[in-house]
């Protein structure tokens, strides 16, 4: 079993504090440094057990709201794109603040945790609109503040050339908690009276096991360089400024990353309408529209570690360029007139494939783009940025879904993302910059 501090670190822990490696491979003769390190599996873990948390509330929360509250969908889709929206512009203050001292990443993303264990119990309260926005903001505060600090101690934690596999067993871990949520919601919904009170005390018991597993299983002791050699752990170093955060969009490699991102992401519908069209033109029963995301999350599951292992090898941005082409084969599947359950499965492979080429694939290549010292930093912005430009994506084809139809909207949209592809494949590198 993986022990908190002393697991990812050479074992000649004899060395003095200020250059003790944590984390970095172990290079005693005859032995092979771990592919995955303990500290990726212990992240994993808590994500998936988070994520059963959150998707416990995700799968029940618009009926509860519509149904319950009697809030109209329209509120609800402006309340969950503004909470969105909230938990994108936080990412980037908690990737600042993790990076400030050599521990700070665990602790960020510990109060991140935190926040958002904290709200899953407090939805027992939150009977009107205004209470209700308040808890989900603090919720969406939670995970932007954690987001940046994660996959930077994930970044620190593994050898450079073997990111794109660390990332993605992350994410795998972390889309088997997406898939058990709903199921243990629904078991739950079945085997109680109070429904819905049940779901959200449920909930926050599991994000407080969450929590826990952070605590008890990752350590605070992450801070190899580049190479993978030792550096100061102690106040040797300076902590980074605000300043020297926004100053990476100076460097060529983060500027394009992000630039790509954002502008592959103003083309990236929302996985809700894209749902709703592909409900809607396979001509599916109503019962069965909450197992299209399932369908998704499943080949995600089975795709993000072997995707993120053939990045490693084939170069991150050309496969996260690839993933968007993916996606416009998704869109083109949906504009077609081939209907029926093949079409639909075959739009949920091509979907959930585009997460598996992309997600993992974006953070473990700002990685390599990043210097040690701001790693939670380069994750918030380029994270940041592509959230806002998927926040915007969302709004925009909202309005040209009520002015011109669902199909006509898509199809634009799917001109756009061509477009967007084009462009980036000349910003993009191949090969991943490694800063000095």
């Amino acid at each position: 079993m993986y022990l908190a501090d002393s697991r990812s670190t050479d074992s000649r822990s004899t060395d003095s504090r200020a250059t003790r490696p944590a984390a970095a491979p172990d290079t005693r003769p005859g032995r092979r440094p771990a592919a995955v390190p303990g500290t990726v599996l212990a992240l994993g873990a808590v994500s998936l057990v988070t994520d059963v948390s959150s998707e416990m509330v995700t799968a029940v929360l618009p009926l509860y709201v519509v149904a319950g509250l009697g809030l109209s969908p329209l509120g609800f889709g402006f309340l969950d794109g503004v909470n969105n929206g909230v938990g994108a512009l936080v990412r980037l203050a908690g990737g600042h603040l993790a990076d400030r001292g050599g521990r700070g990443h665990k602790t960020v993303a510990g109060v991140g945790y935190g926040l958002s264990a904290l709200c899953k119990p407090l939805l027992l309260l939150a009977h009107t609109l205004p209470v209700l926005g308040a808890v989900l903001a603090v919720d969406r505060t939670g995970k932007g503040l954690r987001t940046a600090p994660r996959d930077a101690m994930i970044s620190l934690a593994t050898a450079p050339e073997r990111r794109g596999r660390a990332f993605g067993v992350h994410r795998a871990m972390d889309t088997t908690g997406a898939l058990l949520g709903p199921l243990v919601a629904f078991a739950v919904l079945r085997a109680t009276v109070d429904g819905y009170d049940a779901v959200f005390v449920v909930s926050g018991c599991v994000a407080a096991l969450g929590v826990l597993l952070l605590v008890l299983f990752v350590s605070r002791r992450i801070t190899p360089d580049p190479a993978g050699g030792p550096v100061p752990d102690g106040p040797a170093a300076a902590p980074p400024t605000l300043r020297e955060a926004f100053g990476l969009l100076r460097r060529r490699p983060v500027r394009r990353l992000t630039a790509c991102a954002s502008l592959l992401g103003l083309t990236t519908v929302s996985d809700a309408f894209l749902y709703l069209l592909l409900q809607r033109a396979g001509d599916l029963p109503a019962h069965l529209f909450p197992l299209l995301p399932l369908g998704t999350a499943a080949v995600f599951l089975l795709l993000a570690v072997p995707l993120g292992a053939l990045a490693d090898r084939v170069g991150r941005r050309r496969l996260f360029l690839a993933g968007h082409g993916v996606l416009l084969l998704a869109y083109g599947l949906v504009l077609s007139p081939w209907h029926g359950a093949p079409a639909v499965c075959a739009v949920l492979v091509l979907h959930g494939t585009f997460y598996a080429a992309t997600d993992g694939v974006l953070a473990a290549a700002t990685a390599a783009a990043v210097p040690a010292r701001h790693q939670g930093a380069g994750q918030a912005l380029v994270g940041t940025g592509q959230a806002l430009a998927r926040f915007v994506c969302s709004l925009g084809f909202g309005a040209a879904w009520s002015l011109w139809g669902g199909q006509r909207a898509l199809a634009v949209t799917a001109a756009g993302l061509a477009v967007a592809a084009v462009a980036v494949s000349f910003l993009l590198r191949p090969a991943d910059e490694v800063p000095a």
